[in-house]
């Protein structure tokens, strides 16, 4: 009795204790870096994230977007796994491409985010906007793009004194940058003057960019700061007019100026990519899709095909269709694909399959043969050029 009774306490504790296990392999949000800034007298860190498809095989063709985000000690780790979560392909949570995000360490954010000199009775380095601005254009924007396999399409996202020199750059003749999300921003220096001559020094190209401005509520002490937002999106619509002016301002109620940039973040996003978002039960026809795909790249002056991956799908669908027509139709699909990436070894490996079935045996064999130029790896293109050859 009492071996028993030790041994049900000896159990009871055994399973009572917390299982200890070791750990496999870590989560990692990013890495960090340093940069030595010739422009800015200084060395600047940041963190980058690279998406969850960059080191593949399959998408070792591809090209990203990149993303700059400001305040990286506070904004790099949320807006790095949101944007992960808005961009992956699973359970079609996809709402905007894949891209490489990296977030820049602030310094002195007084004299980096401030396009303008502001005379106070102390002693102030504010001004230095354009400084920074040409440390991310000429210093870190080439570092990166010779680094990484990077798209041509640049955003810049800010919040608060980050938001108004994003604005700022939104309002540059020239700039790398393509699209803009301004958090709530610093607007408190802009009286009307000021405000007119920041509007009057727009020129066309800014109305070829995309702009999001969020703004927060602080309740009655900062109305001047909303008012300045609404005040400034209204006349740069008044002088682009509803055709030119590719921008959404929203208002956040029951957010304030430190809660608002994770929401206001997804909803920039969102607004920037509107239609990207399709899944292949979306998908009607080859013309419905690539029309939605047309109207998203003209709101953002830049090329963006269907997803390879959404194409793929909606082709092999159609492919194993019981209804003819579907089968037919399906070929389209694979030779959007092939057109769009031209390095891709998958498209051409599913063109030749798509060609196979449709009985065009020497386009078969063709792509097949492209599909191994690109990957000689490719054991399926192999396989099924040797069995195409051997016929």
């Amino acid at each position: 009795m009492k071996f028993r009774l030790s041994f049900c306490l000896f159990l009871l504790f055994a399973l009572s204790r917390p299982a200890y296990t070791q750990s496999v392999e870590e989560v990692v949000v990013g890495s960090k870096y340093l940069i030595e800034s010739a422009v800015l007298g200084e060395t600047r860190e940041y963190w980058i994230r690279l998406p969850d498809t960059y080191e593949l095989e399959s998408a070792s063709h591809a090209e990203y977007p990149l993303l700059i985000v400001l305040d990286g000690q506070a904004q790099f780790e949320f807006a790095s796994s949101m944007l992960n979560y808005m961009s992956r392909g699973r359970s079609d949570s996809r709402r905007v491409p894949e891209m490489v995000v990296v977030g820049v360490a602030s310094t002195n954010r007084e004299r980096d985010f401030t396009p303008d000199k502001i005379v106070t009775r102390r002693k102030n380095d504010t001004g230095g906007a354009d400084q920074f601005l040409a440390f991310l254009e000429s210093e870190l924007l080439p570092l990166l793009q010779e680094k990484y396999r990077l798209s041509s399409f640049d955003i810049l996202m800010g919040h608060s004194l980050g938001g108004l020199f994003a604005v700022h750059t939104y309002l540059k003749p020239e700039t790398e940058f393509d699209a803009f999300i301004a958090i709530d921003p610093s607007f408190g220096t802009w009286d009307d003057e000021k405000m007119s001559g920041k509007v009057e020094s727009a020129t066309d190209n800014s109305f070829d960019r995309f702009l999001y401005i969020a703004t927060a509520n602080w309740g009655a002490r900062n109305l001047g700061n909303r008012d300045r937002h609404v005040q400034f999106y209204e006349a740069m619509h008044r002088r682009a007019g509803d055709e030119r002016f590719r921008a959404k301002t929203e208002y956040f109620e029951h957010e304030d100026h430190s809660s608002v940039p994770v929401i206001a973040f997804h909803n920039g996003l969102s607004a920037m990519f509107e239609g990207y978002g399709m899944t292949f039960r979306d998908v009607t026809s080859l013309e419905q899709m690539t029309e939605q795909y047309r109207i998203l790249s003209n709101r953002l002056s830049h090329d963006f095909p269907p997803p390879e991956g959404l194409v793929n799908r909606v082709g092999y669908r159609m492919l194993q269709s019981e209804d003819e027509q579907q089968r037919k139709e399906a070929l389209g699909f694979f030779e959007l694909n092939a057109d769009n990436y031209p390095k891709s070894s998958n498209a051409f490996d599913s063109l030749g399959e798509a060609f196979a079935a449709a009985g065009r045996k020497a386009e078969a064999i063709q792509a097949y043969r492209k599909s191994l130029e690109l990957n000689p790896r490719n054991e399926n293109a192999s396989a099924q050029l040797e069995k195409l050859t051997a016929e």
